[in-house]
């Protein structure tokens, strides 16, 4: 037999009670078969207060601000607006004309408005990838280039970080004493290479080129693009005329699609480009 419960009759306060009483302990013993659980398992009811129930909540609201996030549209990102000074020299050129190279050079010195020796730059859209060349231009890019051939006296330079050139010529029987060094020169582009002339049979003669300004052009190593430094702002027009039609032809005018001229800080100016 199961366990004998024992009531108070005839008082009815006293009954309500014991009622009460009896649901209360029912309620709490409770269990509530869940699926998955093995035979003779029970989930036992839990009751979850008050503050439990507000931080769910915040939960909730958390991940649904989270949710809306992610479905809304990302910002549009506002384009750089250039300054007065580069706007007031862009609105100077005639973006639907196609410059001569002397009216290009006039132009761009005309509606300078940097306070510093610029650089002229070319920057040409040619039709592959992987052209490359040198060329020895007619007047220097407005700098001294400092050329240095390798010696013992320069290998002890450069082992103790000593490195006061811009372009290191080697013969090729110092190569093997070089090869050390290559983490040193290498990050700078300073290691001598067959491929741009910086290792010769005859070094004097190589550095008297880099000296006069013999440059390595090639194309991006994926866009058929180039760029290159043809001078200085300071420069003559004659010679920043004549540097630039010595780097197109060493390109050559039939791989040329597009050419572009302009300084440091000003917008491009697009110039013909004729045999």
């Amino acid at each position: 037999m199961g366990k004998i419960r024992t009531r108070i009759l005839g008082l009815e306060e006293i009954e309500q009670k014991q009622k009460k009483e009896q649901k209360e302990k029912a309620a709490e013993k409770k269990k509530i078969r869940a699926p998955g659980l093995k035979g003779g398992e029970r989930m036992v009811a839990v009751e979850v207060d008050e503050k439990e129930l507000e931080k769910m909540e915040k939960a909730k609201k958390i991940v649904e601000e989270a949710e809306k996030k992610a479905q809304q549209k990302p910002k549009e990102i506002k384009k750089k607006t250039r300054g007065k000074n580069y706007q007031k020299a862009k609105a100077q050129i005639d973006k639907n004309k196609l410059y001569s190279i002397k009216e290009a050079i006039f132009l761009l010195k005309k509606i300078k408005y940097a306070k510093f020796d610029e650089s002229f730059e070319l920057h040409l859209n040619v039709d592959k990838v992987g052209l490359k060349g040198e060329v020895e231009l007619p007047y220097s890019l407005g700098k001294k280039v400092k050329v240095a051939i390798v010696d013992d006296k320069i290998l002890t330079q450069i082992e103790e970080g000593k490195i006061d050139f811009d372009v290191l010529i080697a013969h090729p029987s110092f190569m093997p004493k070089l090869i050390k060094y290559a983490r040193i020169l290498g990050p700078k582009g300073l290691m001598p290479n067959p491929k741009n002339g910086t290792v010769s049979q005859n070094p004097q003669e190589a550095a008297k080129k880099f000296q006069k300004g013999l440059l390595h052009w090639k194309t991006e190593s994926k866009f058929p693009l180039i760029h290159q430094m043809i001078g200085k702002i300071s420069q003559k027009d004659e010679e920043l005329e004549e540097n630039i039609k010595a780097f197109l032809k060493a390109v050559g005018l039939s791989h040329i699609k597009e050419a572009y001229l302009k300084t440091t800080m000003s917008p491009s100016v697009k110039i013909e480009v004729k045999g």
